[in-house]
């Protein structure tokens, strides 16, 4: 992993410049003949190439920025979106790996010079490979096959150096995530660094939801093994990635990955007081008996009441339609500022195609609605675009926003049908109140 800030500030630097010169050479190949489709599907397909290489190469922060973009992929526009689908999905279970070598090390450093005793087999060849980590399969001495993942190292330099170069060019990547605002989402993957980096705490992370989820027949979370700062060994699963049934999946096999995606991500509040903070594909998959395997517990939001009950309460109004009511609600809990003034049907206008999944008792999730909500609320001629800017965010709603984000954005890769009004009903609090 690059570590130095000057090689890695070059090396994101090189997206921007590279943009730069193949809109350049467009222009020369629009004088030499080619049309304007011709020229602009090239140029999307390059830039594209070119994001993921230099965000796959540099992993650390920049890869985990990629990897929070991918989920968002269905928001482009269908004439823009397969070249960067492919890019940005690449983002979500690959990258170089680090040497066997520089491996070895590093399980010396955490394990001790005898790690090697502790496994009867370790395969030198990564798995998987991640933002700040890459995943080995090996068997433990008792007999168990594990997965151990070895952290970057580097790691902790590198996700500082990129967060801050990356912010710089906020704007480039803005592209690839129509109607979400990109600068605070790298505030926030910055803000979350220091608890990703430590493998002890998502281990007792990991531990929570194991404990909780165990014996669920809906859903599987691998034990923890073992642990140290910069390495965790956990017990190995099988399975089909979320990814491969996005790209190849049955309808039916989408929907019941969608329910049970939707099912963990409203219950886990609830059933844990965590709420698995890291949605990509890369970390869910089917398991042969159906259930949905979770990876991945760096980082979480720390629910002890589970989700916050004026969610459940301005969802059901948005569903029923009571723009003085949901404004009212909304300025009590700071969503809407004091002395700001909005007309409550803008903000019901806002705010009820959202509310959509909820008002039916099964929801379509595609690409088409996901793009049509980019749209609207990015249409800066439009009301939504103004009134979303008049709305505040409270700081303790900003994670459990951008899960929910993610989460909808995989539910609408897979073009998932689901129940979603009773899964909201049961796990979302003040949804179904008698007074809601």
């Amino acid at each position: 992993m690059p570590r130095k800030t000057v090689a890695r500030t070059a090396r994101l630097a090189s997206i921007p410049l590279g943009v730069a010169g193949r809109t350049v050479g467009g222009w020369g190949k629009r004088l030499a003949g080619q049309t304007a489709d011709q020229v602009s599907a090239e140029m999307s397909a390059r830039t594209a190439e070119q994001l993921f290489a230099v965000l796959g190469q540099l992993k650390g922060g920049a890869m985990k920025f990629g990897q929070a973009l991918s989920v968002f992929e269905a928001a482009v526009p269908d004439e823009l979106a397969e070249p960067y689908r492919e890019a940005l999905t690449k983002l979500q279970s690959a990258a170089p790996p680090m040497s066997t070598a520089t491996t070895h090390r590093v399980l010396a450093q955490q394990l001790g010079n005898g790690w090697a005793s502790r496994f009867a087999e370790f395969d030198d060849t990564p798995a998987a490979a991640a933002s700040i980590g890459q995943v080995h399969r090996a068997v433990w001495h008792d007999g168990r096959v594990v997965a151990v993942k070895v952290q970057y190292p580097g790691a902790d330099e590198a996700l500082r150096s990129d967060l801050r170069q990356l912010q710089r060019f906020s704007k480039l990547f803005q592209p690839f995530a129509p109607g979400l605002d990109v600068k605070p989402l790298l505030q926030e993957l910055a803000d979350r660094m220091t608890e990703e980096l430590d493998y002890r705490a998502e281990a007792a992370n990991q531990r929570a939801f194991a404990k909780a989820f165990a014996g669920d027949a809906q859903v599987l979370v691998p034990r923890v093994v073992a642990s140290a700062p910069k390495v965790t060994i956990t017990e190995w699963v099988d399975g089909r990635p979320l990814a491969s049934i996005i790209k190849e999946g049955t309808q039916s096999e989408r929907d019941e990955a969608g329910r049970l995606l939707a099912e963990f991500h409203f219950s886990s509040p609830t059933r844990v007081g965590l709420l698995h903070s890291d949605p990509h594909p890369g970390n869910f998959m089917l398991t042969p008996d159906g259930r949905l395997c979770v990876i991945d517990f760096g980082a979480i939001a720390r629910l002890p009441e589970g989700l916050p009950r004026p969610l459940g309460v301005m969802t059901r109004l948005a569903v029923d339609g009571k723009s003085e009511e949901l404004a009212a609600q909304m300025r009590a809990d700071g969503f809407i500022r004091e002395g700001m003034k909005l007309d409550p049907e803008d903000v019901l206008g806002y705010l009820a195609p959202f509310a959509e999944p909820a008002a039916s008792e099964v929801f379509h999730f595609s690409r088409r609605w996901m793009q049509r909500q980019a749209w609207r609320v990015g249409d800066v001629k439009g009301q939504d675009f103004k009134t979303g800017r008049s709305l505040n965010l409270p700081p303790q709603y900003l994670l459990i926003q951008r899960v929910t984000a993610g989460a909808t954005g995989i539910l609408c890769q897979l073009g998932a049908r689901v129940g979603m009004r009773e899964i909201i009903s049961h796990w979302q609090p003040g949804f179904a109140d008698d007074d809601g």
